[in-house]
């Protein structure tokens, strides 16, 4: 692999906090923690003939699979610097990845002749000259939060799967079980270092933060929900929560609950008909329409309803509380209670899986645990969505409003259908609203700030030569939810349109979406024109594209 002069790649490093400038990679003038990420050997270089190769050439999603001239694997900002360089100078297409997660085709695609591979930056510290907590893309999640509380006792409201890299999960606007509390993880976001391409095609490494005089101040923006691989690589982020304040690095960011109460139960199948399931789901969301305002008590409680397939056995939900909320234990009993009301059921063990989630028997009479232990547990417990071996299809909907009997008569039909065995299939339907709902809507990138929950289609298989059957099940399924606005979630007063970090191509083919409407609206609704603008700036010559990018205006 060709050399680049660090010398030649300047950083526009423009951060009130540190009162950085433009300076070269290896000035003193950078970071804390940066120097010895740059001493860093520079990570390998994988072709065909690699064993490593058909490891590093797909996700977590076996349905995508790309065939690169080489996969690098970077381990600094300077390697990334470097290798895309070496990519852009020989007009290669590039791709980037840091988990491996993606649901779609973005890092892993036949057209793609070079993946930079993040997944050995995952290096976790603080930043004092900056007052900000530095996590590098490659890390897990589990690991990040283990890092971070077990160093500081703080966290970020990130998501549940373990495995899920911070690349992405940041940039898309990732959200977790402390959201409601806390906000999203970009809410906390304060700074990116982000080895972008300019005009002349020349590598730069540039720092933008949220500090209103930052010059740069918009690509900090577009890294806050406008999704990855649209504007630049991201080399590392930092965290610091807003109106943090002093200089103890505990706090600078949200400390989570020393101990959380976690119920887990299910609901039998053969206990259910059309209307009790109905009822079980409008309950559902009629708690969420009343309980979903930042100011409401109920913020501190977060759940996953678990809408299986019948060949599952059973629907399950799965709460948390935090526990030192001095009436917890009055919280998730009436949560439970507002769920069932009007049936006759009676909440039983969670015997079977809870959707992506794996058994957990135990928790039907609710049990206190240690916020990390419990964050492990359910971290480690997902063997459906972290099976590596294993082909999904994923559909995404944000909910204004409870939902309509509509969606329910699609959901219900999918559900039971006598020629569908798969129990691996399901619709997520997860808690939002709280702390997300007290920012406006283009504060962040992240467009969806009036939600009361957010919903995830999904199913899981192993043959591709079940790939139509699987496909034609959940769009058929999709379409019919949303029969009355053209197949997708059109933004209105009932739906707020879709979520990034579960990118669905199909919303972009006038053959499933016949709203009118295009994908970008979806998506992004009208911050989309600002995230172009960011995207004519940082990326002219639209190196960083995939199948749901930003379009140049």
């Amino acid at each position: 692999m060709s050399s680049v002069s660090r010398r030649g790649l300047l950083a526009g490093v423009t951060a009130a906090a540190g009162g950085f400038a433009a300076t070269d990679l290896r000035s003193p003038a950078r970071a804390a923690g940066a120097a010895g990420a740059q001493d860093r050997v520079p990570g390998a270089v994988i072709g065909p003939d690699d064993p490593r190769y058909a490891a590093l050439t797909t996700g977590n999603n076996q349905r995508f699979v790309a065939r690169p001239d080489y996969v690098k694997l970077a381990r600094s900002t300077d390697d990334v610097a470097a290798a895309l360089q070496e990519a852009v100078d020989a007009g290669k297409r590039v791709s980037v990845r840091s988990g491996g997660h993606c649901f779609s085709d973005f890092a892993c695609n036949p057209e793609i002749e070079v993946i930079i591979d993040l997944s050995e930056m995952a290096a976790v510290d603080y930043d004092p000259e900056v007052r900000a907590f530095t996590i590098e893309p490659g890390a897990r999640l589990e690991a990040a939060y283990e890092s971070l509380y077990k160093g500081w006792g703080v966290t970020l409201p990130a998501g549940i799967c373990y495995s899920v890299g911070i690349g992405g999960h940041i940039a898309g606007g990732g959200y977790g079980l402390l959201s409601r509390d806390h906000g999203l993880t970009v809410d906390h976001l304060y700074m990116v270092e982000v080895v972008t391409v300019d005009a002349d095609r020349r590598v730069r490494v540039v720092r933008a933060s949220r500090e209103p005089d930052d010059p740069n101040r918009e690509l900090w923006w577009g890294h806050t929900g406008g999704g990855g691989g649209n504007f630049g690589i991201v080399t590392r982020y930092w965290f610091r929560s807003p109106g943090a304040t002093g200089t103890a690095p505990m706090d600078q960011l949200i400390s989570p609950p020393a101990e959380v109460l976690i119920s887990a139960l299910q609901f039998p199948w053969d206990q259910l008909d059309e209307a009790t399931f109905s009822r079980l789901l409008k309950n559902f969301g009629a708690w969420h329409q009343t309980n979903s305002a930042p100011d409401s008590p109920f913020t501190k409680l977060s759940s996953l309803f678990n809408v299986n397939h019948r060949a599952a056995g059973a629907l399950g939900m799965f709460t948390q509380v935090d526990a030192t909320a001095p009436d917890a234990d009055a919280l998730l009993h009436a949560y439970i209670e507002a769920i069932i009301d009007g049936t006759d059921l009676r909440p039983e063990p969670a015997e079977t899986p809870i959707g992506e989630l794996g058994s957990l028997p135990g928790f039907l009479v609710p049990r206190r645990l240690p916020w990390m232990q419990a964050t492990k547990l359910v971290g480690s417990n997902n063997p459906t969505i972290t099976d590596p071996t294993s082909r999904a299809a994923h559909k995404s909907g944000y909910q204004r409003r409870n939902f309509s009997d509509v969606q329910l008569g699609a959901l219900y039909r999918a559900m039971t259908r006598e020629d569908f065995h798969n129990p691996d299939t399901m619709l997520v339907v997860f808690s939002f609203g709280g702390q997300v709902n007290a920012a406006r809507s283009d504060d962040t990138a992240n467009a969806q700030r009036d939600s009361i929950f957010k919903m995830c289609f999904q199913t899981f298989w192993a043959d591709p030569a079940d790939d139509d059957y699987y496909m034609s099940w959940v769009r058929e399924l999709y379409s019919d939810f949303y029969s009355e606005t053209g197949g997708v979630p059109v933004p209105n007063g009932d739906m707020d349109g879709c979520y990034i970090n579960y990118p669905d191509n199909d919303v972009a083919d006038p053959a499933w979406n016949k709203s009118g409407l295009p994908w970008s609206y979806l998506y992004y609704k009208d911050n989309y024109p600002r995230l172009q603008q960011v995207k004519e700036h940082w990326d002219p010559n639209n190196i960083f594209r995939h199948a749901l990018s930003i379009e140049l205006p």
